[in-house]
């Protein structure tokens, strides 16, 4: 997150123009999420598409509640050593007025707090639900939405006060995180990594075949997802006074262009075929990739990140299978390789066009800012790993993460959520046709015996 505009408090006037575009770009996070689950659900077993669906719904629920209660305090309120924030007035929004600006630091914006509050929250929201795309088959849906809960507090709130306020120790580092390489996609990530490895793998896992059981669901949940990072990145400057923000969104396209070209030149050289599987995955990755960069990198640098990140990003699912930890939907592997990608990559692609007059920022690479970089994303990878563990762990030891063996082979659908996604019992459905087929097999059967 940078700057839109740095002028004193009294010379700033709301601007209609920058205050719409931000609207816009909330609403098209927040579709972010569905998308999510949609591409999730597909990615799933009949059985268990319900649930993948609603792992990431719930978050939508959650997320906006304890944002609006104490979240955007901790991650945006007064700094207090570095670490975490707290505004007391922020605090429900009691002492929010619709019309206060949004002011970080010395930095007063030409968009309402209100705005920025709902376009952090959309971020806020979609990150607990990128994790559940990890553990797919066999969480309780009731001990996954206390984990979204608890998480969302101990490490999202934290970590984006890190990155994205004012005297958090990343922030005034100069790690560049534009829109939530670190934040979002290596704290979910490595988040994923922590609690898979407590809960440990699906039943039949590497033994039992675990195809997508929609395809065509995840390719429209990867559109959605591609659609909507539009308003993830290019709304991160707050604004397009500069361009910024124009550059930041041809970079996305680009880059996610470039990512799934080299997804399935690498899958077609060793598997032998282009997947719409590997087209959407490497997609997501280039997405992921350009997230921290995109604002720092020429349109060409974002073709670089987005091929690098493709080809490792692609190369990284697979090694679920080689180390036993069962990443049911390959979030490690795009997610937090992704993420890392993206970041590091910074120190050598940063170009300076993110640079603005007005604040003095200054998006150059080098290898200042390369160890900058490393510092952001292993701290975060870190953090969040440990804290993630330490979770899982604590509520599998209360109340149980998981779902008895039982349940999870029969599915999760009918055993969490007493439904199922398909009904094949109606018009058309093989339960209709035998059905229908019986009164005819009765009467031929009178006929012969006659």
């Amino acid at each position: 997150m940078a700057p839109a505009i740095m002028m004193a408090a009294d010379k700033v006037e709301l601007s209609p123009a920058n205050t719409g575009f931000m609207l816009i770009c909330s609403a098209l996070v927040m579709l972010m999420t569905p998308g999510l689950a949609f591409f999730y659900g597909g990615m799933v077993r009949v059985k268990s598409t319900l649930n993948m669906l609603m792992m990431s719904f719930i978050s939508l629920g959650i997320v906006t509640i304890l944002w609006v209660l104490f979240g955007f305090s901790l991650a945006f309120g007064k700094d207090s050593g570095g670490l975490i924030g707290w505004t007391s007035d922020w605090v429900g929004l009691s002492g929010v007025d619709k019309g206060q600006l949004w002011v970080l630091g010395e930095t007063t914006y030409n968009i309402p707090l209100l705005v920025f509050f709902v376009f952090q929250l959309m971020f806020a929201i979609i990150t607990p639900a990128l994790i559940s795309g990890a553990l797919a088959d066999r969480v309780k849906f009731s001990a996954w939405a206390l984990f979204i809960a608890l998480w969302a507090t101990v490490v999202y709130f934290p970590v984006a006060h890190w990155v994205w306020a004012d005297g958090g120790w990343a922030f005034d580092l100069g790690v560049i995180d534009f829109a939530g390489g670190t934040a979002v996609h290596i704290n979910a990530g490595a988040a994923a990594l922590g609690v898979i490895l407590v809960i440990g793998k699906r039943v039949g896992f590497k033994k039992d075949p675990m195809r997508p059981h929609s395809l065509p669901l995840v390719m429209l949940g990867a559109g959605l997802l591609w659609f909507g990072w539009f308003g993830f990145n290019a709304g991160s400057w707050l604004g397009n006074d500069d361009g910024v923000g124009s550059l930041m969104f041809v970079n996305t396209q680009v880059a996610t262009a470039s990512a799934m070209l080299a997804w399935l030149i690498y899958e077609k050289i060793r598997h032998g075929a282009f997947t719409t599987l590997g087209a959407a995955s490497g997609a997501v990755a280039g997405l992921v990739a350009i997230t921290p960069a995109g604002g720092a990198v020429s349109p060409i640098g974002a073709i670089a990140v987005g091929a690098i990140a493709g080809l490792l990003c692609a190369m990284a699912v697979g090694l679920k299978y080689k180390l036993g930890y069962d990443d049911s939907l390959d979030v490690v592997g795009v997610h937090l390789v992704g993420g890392v990608v993206g970041s590091l990559l910074i120190g050598f692609f940063a170009s300076g066009k993110g640079q603005s007059e007005v604040e003095g920022l200054f998006y150059g690479g080098g290898l200042t800012q390369f160890w900058k970089q490393c510092a952001g994303v292993f701290v975060v990878l870190a953090y969040s790993l440990i804290v993630s563990a330490i979770l899982a762990f604590i509520l599998d030891k209360t109340i149980g993460m998981r779902v008895s063996e039982d349940d999870e082979v029969a599915g999760i659908d009918q055993a969490e959520h007493a439904e199922t996604a398909y009904d094949f019992s109606g018009a058309g459905g093989g339960a209709a046709r035998t059905a229908a087929a019986a009164p005819v097999a009765e009467a031929a059967s009178k006929k012969v015996d006659a």
